[in-house]
């Protein structure tokens, strides 16, 4: 089963993510960690996304969609995959799904979660990173997830605030990519819709309430799927 994931900063993506990966036996890819692992493993993509980040630009689709579908044709992709945090805008939800078509990489199913941006800002000016594993649901500000003081409440682990999660300005940047519907993140969900409207039931376009309490949305999600 191959996923591809769709919710804004603060929406519980990648801790519903990390579920459906113990769920499923399935690999969880966000698409930050594939810089990081090829940058350090010194791959030739890796050395050449390096030196645009190293200038302070951004990584160009084809240095990036190549990175991705080498890492979807790994070992622990062949039970399914999650793909999580790509693709950002319409242009590269176009590549992506040319190369999936052309590497002969079905996609299963592409799963959006809705989120009002007003309530997906408080929950990240709230969200505590454990340090044993970032996708452990810890808020401050959400009493079913509240962390025990300053400790994990899954595993009581040490818990940070990203510096960006509480600047306004700084979430409000990311919002504004994920949000528009234009060109932006959103603008790539709604490319795959029609990509799934189109596929004859082979690609099925999943929407989850996000308002909703953590196992509520797993609940759904784990129904629809």
């Amino acid at each position: 089963m191959n996923i591809l994931f769709f919710g804004p900063n603060g929406s519980g993506k990648g801790t519903q993510g990390s579920i459906l990966k113990d769920k499923y036996n399935s690999a969880h890819i966000e698409s930050g960690a594939i810089f990081r692992e090829n940058i350090k493993g010194g791959t030739e993509l890796g050395k050449k996304a390096k030196s645009y980040i190293d200038a302070g630009d951004l990584v160009p689709d084809e240095i990036t969609i190549p990175m991705i579908l080498d890492r979807l044709k790994k070992d622990d992709c062949k039970n399914g995959w999650l793909l999580d945090g790509f693709p950002r805008n319409k242009v590269q939800a176009e590549k992506l799904d040319e190369s999936l078509k052309k590497a002969g990489i079905e996609l299963n199913y592409v799963v959006e979660i809705l989120l009002d941006r007003e309530i997906a800002k408080l929950r990240i000016t709230g969200r505590r990173l454990c340090a044993k594993d970032n996708n452990h649901p810890n808020n401050i500000g959400i009493d079913a997830i509240k962390p025990n003081g300053d400790k994990c409440r899954v595993c009581g682990g040490e818990l940070t605030a990203r510096a960006d999660d509480q600047d306004d300005s700084a979430i409000d940047k990311r919002h504004a990519i994920y949000y528009n519907t234009v060109d932006g993140t959103l603008a790539s969900a709604y490319y795959f819709k029609d990509v799934a409207a189109k596929s004859g039931g082979k690609t099925k376009y999943i929407t989850l309430d996000g308002a909703a309490d953590m196992k509520s949305v797993t609940n759904e999600l784990v129904s629809k799927l």
